[in-house]
């Protein structure tokens, strides 16, 4: 058995990622009327292809998108164009042509179309035979989350060592608990929390701590049997925070506190904060971006 084969049966090896995209990202209407929210730019790139590379920046090979109606152009995004590239060649632009043909080449990508918006728990069942007996991850493209090691990266390294359920979570104010889900939980080892229950949105007052969490999951297979006997819950949706309460009942799983910058870009402040801060690091418009705010009048 080669070193790949042991590390899959030990469930050491992850290779596959779930990347929800078939939301109606109403809150940026009408912006998103006719072109999905994960197609945004945010500088020179889509949202998505910043989760993409983030994934594959981890070791992920098989990108697995669940998309919905009117989500074509993800699709196209990560295919090859052919007309495109033959013109950029044909025009000398052949750094632009390799840059364009990487993205298409970054991993194995499949999709699956998710025919009503039945939640996030619904999204991720759907995948269910892609991904098999793995464990795999879960990234949610609005969470944009900037460190020199990927939010990904760190939460893998610490699965390789637990080889447990883990979950990505930040501190935030109190004030702010009833918009995330939060975590019941008490302090382990390597900065880890064990999660012994978790509460959708609560209030300041009901929340049991102050731990949210945020779009990074690396989640193993007994998921697909939980979200398969959960039932619909707020809106007729099928909510994964339901199925990681029961999992949390049957076995160790944890939080972690996610080290980096992260941006809720599925907002639109958020989304204008990530703008400003990724187009300030940008190495070729960085310079004169930051000349350009200095100068803005008050």
């Amino acid at each position: 058995m080669s070193a790949v084969q042991e590390g899959k049966r030990l469930g050491r090896q992850i290779t596959k990622a779930v990347i929800p995209a078939a939301g109606l990202g109403t809150r940026f209407l009408p912006a998103t009327k006719a072109s999905p929210k994960e197609m945004l730019p945010l500088v020179d790139k889509p949202l998505i292809q910043y989760v993409v590379e983030e994934a594959v920046g981890a070791g992920i090979r098989e990108i697995i998108i669940i998309t919905g109606r009117g989500k074509r152009a993800i699709e196209d995004h990560f295919d090859i164009s052919f007309e495109l590239e033959e013109t950029l060649r044909q025009n000398g632009k052949l750094e632009l042509m390799e840059s364009l043909r990487k993205i298409s080449d970054m991993a194995d990508f499949c999709y699956i179309r998710q025919r009503q918006a039945l939640g996030l728990g619904h999204a991720i069942l759907s995948a269910k035979n892609l991904i098999g007996d793995e464990p795999f991850a879960v990234l949610l493209g609005d969470d944009i989350i900037d460190h020199p090691t990927s939010a990904l990266q760190q939460m893998i390294d610490l699965y390789q060592k637990n080889q447990a359920p883990l979950i990505g979570i930040q501190k935030v104010p109190k004030s702010e608990v009833r918009q995330y889900g939060v975590i019941d939980a008490e302090a382990a080892v390597d900065g880890l929390y064990k999660i012994n229950d978790l509460v959708e949105k609560p209030s300041p007052k009901e929340a049991p701590s102050n731990l949210a969490v945020i779009g990074r999951y690396i989640l193993t297979p007994e998921i697909f049997e939980l979200l398969e006997k959960t039932k619909p819950g707020k809106n007729n949706e099928i909510q994964l925070t339901d199925a990681l309460k029961e999992l949390a009942r049957l076995r160790n799983m944890y939080g972690y506190v996610i080290q980096g910058k992260r941006f809720d870009a599925g907002d639109k402040l958020g989304f204008l904060k990530a703008t400003v801060e990724m187009g300030l690091k940008n190495p070729e418009l960085g310079k004169e971006f930051r000349k350009f705010l200095k100068d803005l009048p008050l």
